[in-house]
């Protein structure tokens, strides 16, 4: 007769807890995005304003009339990236002038708003200089052209301006608009590859996107007609700015157009919805470039790299993070909203989303929306994202300002 068996070992016991634990996963994971999958309606709808936009908004206005508030996040941001307090500014006033042709009643009010930005923005860069809104190392060295600008802040205060102007026209702002656009035009033409420099011999393919969408809204408002060199700097972007690889626009360059960094996804996703007023097929040409190689979905979670795999840059304030073995890049994924949206990649979007709810923490407040895993310029891309559409539909549908 044999004695009865006693107890698993120690190794015994974990090893079944593991094909426990393995088998379980196996059955939840494949499963879980189902908790946080919500339609892409939640997230953008046309006409109107979506339940997410409404919520990001809600937050973003209380920063602008609660003093306190606003300046307890500008010093928390400008604690790390001047850039972002400038961008952030940026990214709402873009979202509020798409809001204001969405949602007309509420115009007057988000109207308001914008100017306060806009206003408090050029009375600083008055007072303080363009260094206020930069990086430090803009000051390490002399910047080619005298005197100097940078596109960084020229290109997106004319957007701001531009913006403003489609969505309620305000003719204050006509001659400050001119201004900007005259200056930017300038210093694309002193260079041999159309290039205004962002930082010293640094020139930035996102800033020459948004450059030339302002050019694109000034000409729509005041009859002018730079149509000849936005051609040609899409035909120089072709010939000189694409990486050959990937055939993607690389994200930084010299005056003279050559190559500082390669193809960047918190670049590309936004220099394609810009360049959608500039030349369509170009535009959806780099989108679904970028779709294909920084695009990755993984169990019903989409997400963006940084980077394609024929090139590796170096992580940087952009970029945020390397998540490493998948790449997930912070910065690009935040911003593969505003492409997925800007050509209507809804199921992109869907998927997007539901890896925002699932791992950047939504704070929801007496009906407003943050993101702890983000900031003020992260959440106002991601407000951006869902509202964007009516700006440039009026400016391209030839519609009177």
């Amino acid at each position: 007769m044999n004695p009865p068996a006693g107890p698993p070992s120690t190794a015994r016991r974990i090893g079944h807890g593991s094909l426990a634990l393995l088998a379980a996963a196996a059955i939840w994971l494949p499963c879980l995005h189902f908790f946080y999958t919500r339609p892409a309606t939640v997230f953008h709808v046309t006409p109107g304003l979506s339940t997410r936009a409404s919520e990001l908004a809600s937050r973003h206005l209380r920063l602008w009339t609660e003093p306190g508030l606003r300046q307890q996040e500008l010093g928390r941001m400008r604690a790390s990236n001047a850039e972002w307090d400038f961008m952030g500014r940026s990214f709402l006033v873009w979202s509020l002038a798409n809001m204001a042709l969405r949602d007309p009643p509420s115009s007057a009010t988000y109207m308001q708003v914008i100017d306060q930005i806009i206003e408090e923005t050029l009375r600083l860069e008055r007072q303080e200089g363009m260094h206020f809104f930069l990086m430090p190392y803009s000051k390490a060295r002399a910047f080619e052209l005298e005197p100097a600008r940078s596109l960084f802040l020229d290109g997106e205060i004319a957007l701001m301006l531009a913006a403003r102007r489609v969505a309620v026209e305000k003719p204050e702002y006509k001659a400050l608009l001119a201004d900007r656009v005259s200056v930017i035009v300038d210093r694309m033409r002193k260079s041999p590859a159309l290039a205004a420099e962002s930082y010293p011999d640094e020139c930035w393919t996102f800033d020459h996107a948004v450059a030339l969408a302002a050019i694109r809204l000034s000409d729509h408002l005041d009859g002018t007609d730079h149509a000849g060199l936005c051609r040609e700097w899409i035909a120089l972007a072709r010939q000189r700015l694409l990486h050959p690889a990937s055939g993607l626009l690389v994200s930084s360059y010299s005056r003279k157009g050559e190559h500082q960094d390669g193809p960047e996804g918190s670049t590309l996703w936004m220099v394609a919805h810009c360049l959608q007023l500039i030349d369509r097929d170009f535009a959806r040409d780099q989108y679904e470039r970028a779709r294909r190689d920084l695009g990755r979905t993984v169990l019903g979670f989409s997400y963006a790299r940084e980077w394609p795999a024929s090139w590796h840059g170096r992580t940087d304030i952009d970029s945020g993070p390397i998540i490493p073995v998948l790449g997930v890049s912070a910065g690009s994924s935040g911003m593969a909203f505003v492409g997925a949206c800007a050509f209507g990649d809804w199921d992109y979007v869907r998927t997007l989303a539901a890896t925002l709810d699932m791992a950047a923490f939504p704070s929801r407040r007496a009906g407003a929306l943050r993101y702890c895993a983000s900031n003020q310029v992260g959440d106002a891309a991601l407000l951006y994202a869902t509202v964007l559409g009516p700006l440039w539909e009026k400016v391209t549908s030839r519609a009177k300002p």
